[in-house]
This record gives C-alpha cells, sequence and structure tokens, in this order.
C-alpha cells in the first residue's frame, strides 16, 4: 500500500535534511565549503515565509543554515566619518567559534518540538488524577514513576474507591531522548488511561549515553516489583498487571518482560509492544521500508547504529537478551503479547519475528501490520486516521485486563 500522504508530505522535508545534513557533516570534516553550498542546492531547507519589511536573515542564522551569505558593507554604524569611504576592502567581523550543542540543549530543543508536534498533529490528553512517586534501584540511580489514573479531574462520578488494572509503560525515544514530561508522550498515557479505564503506571527511566545498558532495564524491573508490592495501597489490582512500550520503550518492555520471568514472576496477563526493536544486533532490519521511501540505506544505517552505540556499553552487549530480547534462549512463559508494527518502518521484521518466537515457545502471540503507515503513527491522532485506529486497538488490547 503507498505511504500515507500525510506522511509522504513530511518524508519530502525529512529526506532532504538527511541528504543535506549527512553532506554538510562531510564539507566541514574535510574543509569543503563549496560541497557545503552544494548540499543546500540538491536538498534546499524548507522555504520560511518572511514578513514584509522584515530584516535579512542574519549571518548566525545563515550560518546554521548552511548558506553563504555575501553582505556589502560600508561605514560602521557608529562611525562619524564625513569623507568618502576609502576603497579598501572592509573589515571582516571575527566570528566566534561555534560551540557544538550541548546534549541538554538538544534534549530542551526536542521537548520544544515536541509540543508543537503535540499542537499541530497530535491530541491533548484530558485532566486525570496524577501521582508521582520514586523507586530506588539498587546498584543504579533512583527512577520516577508516574501514575495516570483513569479519574477525571473533577468529575464525581469517576471517584470510584474500587482498584484498576494497570499497565507499566515505557516510553520510545531511542534509548537517549524522551521522557514522560514530553507533551505528546504524557497526552497519549492520560488518553490510554481513561479509554482503557486502567491505571497507566509511566517508569521515567534513566537515557543513555549518560546511563547505559542495562541501567534502563533494571530501573523497569525494580519498578515492575515495586508496583506489585504496592498494588493495593495505589488502587491499582496486582491480578490485573501488563507491561508496555513504544519504540525503545518496546525494547525495554520486552526486556523486563523477560528479567521477570527469570526472577521475581510478577503475574503479567499482557505485553504490549507497539513498532519495538528486539534486536540490537541489526541482523533483523528490514530496508526495504526505506528504500521504498527513498531513503539511502546508508543513512538507515548510520542511524541505527549510532542508537545502538549510544545505549550499549559495548558491541557484544546486543547479543545480550536483555539488550535483545529476540535472541533469548527461550520465549516460554511469557506473557501473552500484542504487536503492533507499520509498514514503512525498518523495524517492522522485528516486531513479526517476536510475536513468532513467542508462539513457536507456545505461548500466545498477535502482530498487525498497518499499512501505509511509519514508525511514529501514534503521535498523529489530530491528523492521521490510521492513528486514532492505532489508538482504538492499544485500548481494545488494554481493556483486556479487566476480563476474568
Amino acid at each position: 500500500m503507498p505511504l500515507d500522504p500525510f506522511f509522504a508530505d513530511r518524508l519530502r522535508t525529512h529526506r532532504a535534511y538527511l541528504v543535506r545534513s549527512t553532506l554538510q557533516g562531510f564539507a566541514k570534516s574535510r574543509g569543503w565549503p563549496w560541497l557545503s553550498r552544494l548540499a543546500v542546492k540538491i536538498a534546499p531547507p524548507p522555504a520560511t515565509p518572511r514578513p514584509q519589511g522584515s530584516a535579512a536573515p542574519s549571518a548566525a542564522a545563515s550560518e546554521k543554515s548552511g548558506v553563504g551569505t555575501a553582505v556589502t558593507q560600508g561605514q560602521s554604524p557608529g562611525s562619524t566619518q564625513k569623507e568618502p569611504a576609502k576603497k579598501t576592502a572592509p573589515a571582516k567581523p571575527k566570528k566566534k567559534p561555534k560551540k557544538k550543542p550541548t546534549r541538554a540543549a538538544h534534549r530542551k530543543a526536542a521537548i520544544a518540538w515536541d509540543a508543537k508536534e503535540l499542537a499541530a498533529v497530535g491530541q491533548a490528553g484530558p485532566d486525570v488524577r496524577i501521582e508521582e512517586h520514586t523507586v530506588a534501584v539498587a546498584g543504579r540511580p533512583d527512577v520516577r514513576v508516574r501514575i495516570y489514573y483513569p479519574e477525571l479531574v473533577g468529575d464525581p462520578q469517576q471517584d470510584d474507591p474500587r482498584s484498576v488494572p494497570a499497565t507499566l509503560a515505557f516510553y520510545g525515544g531511542g534509548f537517549r531522548i524522551g521522557g514522560i514530561d514530553y507533551p505528546t508522550t504524557d497526552a497519549g498515557f492520560r488518553l490510554r488511561a481513561v479509554d482503557a479505564g486502567i491505571a497507566v503506571v509511566a517508569v521515567d527511566y534513566a537515557l543513555a549515553p549518560e546511563h547505559k545498558f542495562p541501567t534502563a532495564v533494571e530501573q523497569g524491573v525494580a519498578a515492575l516489583g515495586w508496583l506489585a508490592d504496592n498494588a493495593e495501597g495505589l488502587g491499582i489490582d496486582p491480578a490485573r498487571l501488563a507491561i508496555s512500550g513504544i519504540s525503545a520503550g518496546g525494547n525495554i518492555a520486552a526486556s523486563v518482560a523477560l528479567a521477570n520471568r527469570d526472577g521475581r514472576n510478577v503475574p503479567l496477563r499482557l505485553q504490549l509492544l507497539e513498532v519495538p526493536v528486539v534486536d540490537l544486533t541489526g541482523r533483523h532490519i528490514d530496508f526495504a521500508p526505506t528504500r521504498a521511501m527513498g531513503v539511502p540505506t546508508i543513512f538507515a544505517i548510520r542511524e541505527m547504529r549510532s542508537v545502538a552505540r549510544t545505549y550499549l556499553r559495548e558491541s557484544a552487549d546486543a547479543k545480550n537478551p536483555l539488550a535483545s530480547p529476540l535472541l533469548a534462549g527461550s520465549h516460554a512463559g511469557l506473557p501473552p503479547a500484542h504487536i503492533l508494527t507499520a509498514e514503512f518502518d525498518a523495524l517492522r521484521g522485528e516486531g513479526a519475528a517476536y510475536g513468532a518466537k513467542i508462539r513457536d515457545a507456545g505461548g500466545e502471540a498477535t502482530v498487525v501490520r498497518y499499512l501505509g503507515m511509519t514508525h511514529d503513527t501514534p503521535v498523529f491522532l489530530g491528523a492521521v486516521p490510521a492513528a486514532r485506529r492505532w489508538h482504538r486497538d492499544v485500548v481494545t488490547a488494554l481493556r483486556t485486563l479487566h476480563g476474568d
């Protein structure tokens, strides 16, 4: 099925960015400014209309975009010289060396962009009751946990003292970005809690590269044990628990389910995995979707290697089942899995392979592929009808926790 028109339009901009940024990075490393200029011609940045009467782009803005701008200068702004200017070359202002953006600055920009995405193409979440807790993790940083209850604030009809089912949830972001405070993530958890009638227990696991594997997995295991121990006091039914995750969060959720099976074995009724990455060796990456979208394979390989290098301590960790759950020696005894994948996603084969492994081991697994969709489909509830269908399917899976 063709790529959804909404994503096709966004893809054109993203593809140009990939080409432009790659060529400019190569030009910088080689000291070839001509290649940087050529990159802009080959893959120009999106045009931004300038209000009438506004000033031309600043030198800093031009430099940031990779565009060289020639400026003709006369007298300096503060000059009182009355004689005609001599025909000498104007002194060039000294350029301050560009500082590479810090990781904190990059994450700050990402959360600001995420807020714009929610406003433009997402769906805001309802006002629900929320609690936050801090869970101690042996040998690792404590982890913050936020519980989204299905009770709407200010609605007396929602004031129900009965305990509710819950899912322990892990957000996505390539192991190195994201968090429970990101607007689209927060909105999604709110919507799912209310629509499914369950508590969403969101784990704000530590990010790489500051905290590499297996920190996030061990935080997840600790959070699951804490949830089981404290469920009744939290208004949660300990017999109706699930685990869920999106993308990198799907990896962590699957890894925690494996560690739980081989450890404490807290009863879990479901593992809900959305576009999960479950093999960091890269052997199950499917490059057909990226080729179909016109993204050169080398770009996709570079990005995926970057993610693995950021998250893992060393390359050998990729073969550890808690980093690559697909490689576990056995997938028997795992909770029933519901796995959602997208047609135009290089990770689609991993989700399918993981479902097959669970089935082969005698477990239950369903795998659904959304045709015409991409990796980040769940974000676009306000713009893409299939994203709303995706949400309904997730809610249907979570509502099974209410059954006997």
